[in-house]
């Protein structure tokens, strides 16, 4: 039960850092100019949404606060990584 919804807070947690990425990844292309990428990207970021907002599990899990923000070092990353990946597409 624990290990169950240690991996649900998990995968949410992964979904916000993909969202968060995708978020810097589309804002870098609309500051590029860059209109197919930045469609492609709000396609990719709105399915991201959708699933974060399927239920992961039919247990209630108790209310437990996420990080709304990321720290510094963190925030760097994922913006580094947004950037990065964005290059490799």
């Amino acid at each position: 039960m624990i290990a169950q919804h240690y991996n649900l807070i998990h995968v949410e947690n992964n979904l916000l850092k993909q969202i968060k990425i995708k978020e810097n990844q589309l804002k870098i292309a609309e500051e590029s100019n860059l209109l197919y990428v930045a469609e492609g990207l709000q396609n990719e970021l709105l399915k991201l949404q959708c699933q974060l907002s399927e239920p992961l599990d039919s247990e209630p899990l108790d209310s437990e606060p996420l990080d709304s923000e990321p720290l510094d070092s963190e925030s760097e990353d994922v913006e580094i990584q947004a950037l990065m990946s964005l290059l490799d597409d």
